[in-house]
């Protein structure tokens, strides 16, 4: 139970423009497999591990059927994979919150590409993760990749990533609702090289296009904020995605 307190006490301190990922134990695993599933917290693919919190989980799946765990447990869901082909390790979370002052909440806006939105002298946020990773099980690279999981917001490839070679463009398409994000900060990061991320703006179709300069484990993600509804309880709104996977170098 400390382990669980300490857990939702960092989640609190770090949750301001902090990224949120997904780490499996491989990207490559054998059908007939367990494949694990970490949760990380952190910036620029350095981060801490998340244990397991139900009351925060409202998805949190491999290729549809539950990754399963007890409370507490790191990593924090386990899932047999059961054929092989591309799929989807998929996390999305229930509200959490954060309260900020002006001067760290603009700092986080600057990071994540917000600055047409103003810092309050006080900013209460009430946030939600959406994550996923692409695992290309049983040596197969082939199978969907471009359906949508239906998370409130959500990173979508246009191309097959494990088709992909360092060097080559990968286009995503970034949804909320189900509907184009425009005008949204899409950031790639390599963790070789996290200093140097690949960033573009998605277009009035929500859609992105980011050169991967070298392989290995990739991070894609973007952060959309609102101002929350009169009666909301909370200043702002967010919803945080991302999509993590590896990359085959030339």
């Amino acid at each position: 139970m400390k382990r669980f307190a300490f857990a939702l006490a960092l989640l609190a301190c770090r949750a301001a423009a902090h990224d949120f990922w997904i780490e499996p134990s491989t990207f490559r695993p054998a059908v007939g497999d367990r494949v694990t599933a970490a949760l990380k917290v952190g910036q620029k693919l350095a981060g801490d591990p998340v244990p397991r919190i139900p009351s925060l989980i409202e998805r949190f799946e491999l290729d549809g059927r539950p990754m399963i765990g007890r409370l507490g447990s790191e990593p924090a869901g386990i899932a047999l994979v059961a054929k092989d082909g591309l799929q989807w390790i998929g996390y999305q979370s229930t509200a959490s919150e954060v309260t900020q002052d002006a001067q760290k909440f603009a700092k986080y806006l600057g990071e994540e590409g917000l600055e047409r939105f103003v810092a309050k002298p006080e900013n209460h946020e009430r946030f939600y993760r959406c994550a996923k990773a692409l695992v290309a099980a049983g040596g197969q690279t082939s199978g969907t990749f471009d359906a949508p999981l239906g998370f409130t917001l959500e990173l979508v490839p246009r191309k097959n990533p494990y088709a992909l070679r360092a060097g080559d463009e990968l286009p995503v398409a970034l949804l909320f609702r189900g509907k184009p994000a425009a005008g949204v900060l899409v950031v790639a990061i390599n963790r070789d090289d996290p200093e140097s991320p690949v960033r573009a703006r998605t277009d009035a179709k929500g859609r992105a296009a980011l050169r991967l300069g070298r392989g290995g484990f990739w991070l894609i993600k973007a952060v959309r904020l609102e101002a929350a509804p009169p009666g909301a309880g909370v200043d702002w709104e967010s919803w945080w995605a991302s999509v993590t996977f590896d990359l085959q170098s030339r």
